[in-house]
């Protein structure tokens, strides 16, 4: 690529997109080519100024982020998209990715830091902060730890559900009907990792109904222990 990068701000907070513009504008390798408020705005921006970088927030109103991304890179397959957001979880980091993201940032970086990881993009790098690289480690072992709990199960030729200590007790408060959030708020446990053991025990139930899980572990619990309360 030859010349200055082009590139798109995707934000709804006007606040951060002007001041991005500015800073992103005093570099000499860089020109802001446009603005957008939302998802359906940066893909029709995006198609209209073809930008060799787009800047994308994940949360925004109408559209989100990973839908524009898609879109973009379905249009524009050549444009590098650039995630921009607060939001350090699994399921945002794994989606974008999935669309096409070829970097996820947060956006309590310094402005050096963002600058920098444009040029790499541009260049056809990925950028992944560490905390970001962590919580997508995190999803990984969990993909990895459902793949094994299958193999062992098809090699024992047997369904019989084999729980950990923590998944029992995560199962029991599924079973009493807290949500993710309430769970990990009575484990002292992020939402994420709640998340991420729910997975694991819907793999050893064969099932991702949440409805369809909770009435199998009810009779599970009550089965094997004294109480589905008290696993």
């Amino acid at each position: 690529m030859t010349g200055k990068i082009r590139v798109l701000i995707a934000d709804d907070e006007a606040l951060l997109r002007d001041g991005l513009q500015t800073i992103l504008n005093l570099e000499e390798d860089m020109e802001v080519v446009g603005l957008a408020a939302d998802g359906r705005e940066a893909y029709e921006r995006a198609q209209e100024l073809q930008p060799d970088v787009v800047l994308l927030d994940i949360r925004m109103p109408g559209m989100d982020g990973v839908e524009s991304l898609r879109l973009i890179k379905r249009a524009l397959p050549r444009t590098k998209a650039v995630m921009l957001t607060t939001f350090n979880d699994e399921d945002y980091i794994v989606s974008a990715l999935a669309a096409g993201a070829d970097g996820y940032l947060l956006k309590d970086l310094e402005g050096q830091q963002l600058i920098d990881a444009i040029r790499r993009a541009s260049r056809d790098q990925l950028m992944l902060p560490a905390k970001v690289a962590g919580k997508l480690a995190e999803r990984l072992a969990v993909l990895q730890a459902i793949d094994d709990t299958k193999k062992k199960m098809k090699k024992l030729g047997t369904d019989i559900i084999d729980l950990t200590p923590r998944e029992r007790e995560i199962a029991a408060l599924m079973v009493q009907g807290l949500t993710n959030r309430e769970i990990a708020d009575h484990l002292s446990l992020s939402e994420g990792t709640v998340k991420n053991y729910i997975s694991v025990i819907y793999s050893k139930l064969g099932t991702s109904d949440r409805t369809r899980a909770v009435s199998y572990l009810a009779s599970y619990l009550a089965k094997h222990f004294e109480s589905p309360e008290c696993p």
